[in-house]
């Protein structure tokens, strides 16, 4: 250890001095200065990365508990493990259980490594990450100086995460706590949409709903929704799935009995009104956005009516808003345009309620055609590509896992555990059906003195867990 942290403290020094002299003294800037260091830091980072490696398998290679349960097989066996730092190249042993047969490299199996696994979960996770951002083959040329991953690489690290439950950021990024459940009288829900190209070329509803408590000042003309929750995916065109997980969220993390009304903004379709079965206290509201699009189309050929319907709405005056689509369509001859009044006017129409709902005092307005846009748009279909149904619905999920606060190595490391915890299970099942079967069990470590007595070492107490694994 004494080796390393001298031949680090020695490269620190050299290439600062270096790096400090090129700027004041050559004809470097400070971004050079910056890129440098960076490069200094990530051949350091290889370094400790390597020594941990080597240590740990000069520690199981010297272990009296390995020699008593495990036989060197191969020694000297190379593997390039790929981080953020950059290659860190190192050998390692491969050992056969005296006992069982099985064949394990030990020290990548102490140090979380896959059999096949070439990669770090760091680097994985900022793979992701920036694929989050732009295509799969931006995120695989930049994300690593001088280390290049393809499409396909970038894309199998995504899909290993399989799908991402919105209820996951409780796990990895709480905004809450449930025993303290917030009591707030009034709740906005706002609903939306993206249309998503899919390969097939078909187009696939990207739903995508979020629960606030309303709006604070963020400087000058400038709101933020306060405590804004995001829920998203494709849910095979229905949606009973997706309310029953914001229904849940809401439970869970608010006083109920407090809320006196939750108002449910959103375009007027289906899916969006079938909330108000799902959320107690709902009422539902017209997304003005889509309200003043059809006004707009309605009028468009006739634009000294727009004031007028305005006017009507704002009054709530249904019969006469009724009326002036009557006296539009009589002076409308073109039968695509008529088609257009007509479809603008059974919008209003069915969605008068929610129209007026929206003149209520303590309603604010909804933002979801904007949300919809940041959040899902830029990324899944302001481009023109085509998406998998996975595909889509992992990145919509993973943009909002995001904006809640999440982090891809946070969802990397719950998957990661999951695995082992069901691995561990699935060795314990093979020992409880062995036991059943009365199968003779040779010495195990059990029975070393080293192990049940005495100082325990960390690699001691590692090789006893896998012990007849």
């Amino acid at each position: 250890m004494n080796t390393i942290i001298h031949e680090i403290t020695r490269k620190i020094t050299e290439e600062t001095k270096k790096n400090l002299e090129n700027v004041l003294y050559g004809t470097d800037k400070v971004s050079e200065y910056i890129e440098n260091t960076q490069c200094m830091l990530n051949e350091i980072g290889v370094k400790l990365v390597k020594n941990l490696f080597d240590i740990c398998e000069e520690s199981i290679l010297l272990s009296k508990e390995r020699k008593k349960e495990w036989h060197i097989e191969r020694k000297n066996m190379e593997k390039t493990y790929i981080t953020i730092f950059g290659d860190v190249r190192y050998e390692r042993t491969y050992y056969k259980n005296k006992k069982t047969g099985e064949y394990k490299y030990l020290s990548d199996d102490f140090l979380g490594i896959e059999v096949h696994e070439r990669m770090d979960m760091m680097l994985q996770s900022q793979l992701v990450e920036n694929a989050i951002d732009v295509s799969y083959s931006k995120s695989g040329k930049n994300t690593v100086p001088n280390q290049e991953f393809s499409d396909q690489t970038v894309m199998n690290t995504i899909r290993k995460l399989d799908e991402i439950e919105n209820s996951i950021v409780e796990k990895t990024a709480p905004k809450k706590k449930a025993k303290n459940k917030s009591e707030v009288k009034i709740l906005y829900v706002e609903a939306d949409e993206d249309h998503v190209a899919m390969q097939d070329g078909t187009n696939k509803q990207v739903k995508l709903v979020y629960v606030h408590e309303g709006l604070k000042s963020e400087g000058r003309n400038r709101n933020a929704l306060i405590n804004p929750v995001y829920f998203t995916g494709l849910y095979n065109n229905k949606s009973e799935q997706l309310w029953l997980e914001v229904a849940d969220y809401i439970y869970k993390y608010y006083d109920t009995e407090k809320i006196e009304k939750v108002y449910l903004s959103g375009d007027g379709a289906g899916w969006i009104k079938e909330g108000l079965n799902w959320i107690d206290k709902s009422i539902y509201v017209l997304d003005r956005f889509h309200l003043s699009k059809y006004i707009r189309q309605a009028t468009a050929h006739m634009p000294y009516t727009t004031s007028v319907m305005w006017n009507y709405l704002n009054q709530g005056e249904k019969e006469w808003t009724n009326d002036l689509f009557e006296v539009i369509l009589d002076c409308t001859k073109i039968k695509t345009k008529r088609e257009v009044v007509i479809e603008a006017r059974r919008y209003i129409m069915n969605n008068w309620e929610g129209i007026r709902n929206q003149y209520n005092p303590d309603y604010i307005g909804c933002s979801a055609e904007g949300h919809v846009s940041h959040i899902l748009s830029d990324r899944l279909s302001s481009r023109p590509m085509g998406w998998s149904r996975t595909g889509a619905d992992q990145m919509a999920r993973l943009r909002v896992h995001r904006k809640n606060g999440g982090k891809v190595y946070d969802l990397m490391k719950l998957k990661k555990q999951a695995e082992a915890k069901e691995s561990r299970i699935k060795k314990l099942d093979k020992r409880v059906v062995k036991k059943k079967l009365n199968v003779s069990t040779n010495e195990t470590l059990d029975n070393l003195e080293i192990l049940n007595i005495g100082k325990r070492s960390i690699i001691s107490e590692f090789l006893k867990s896998i012990r007849g694994a």
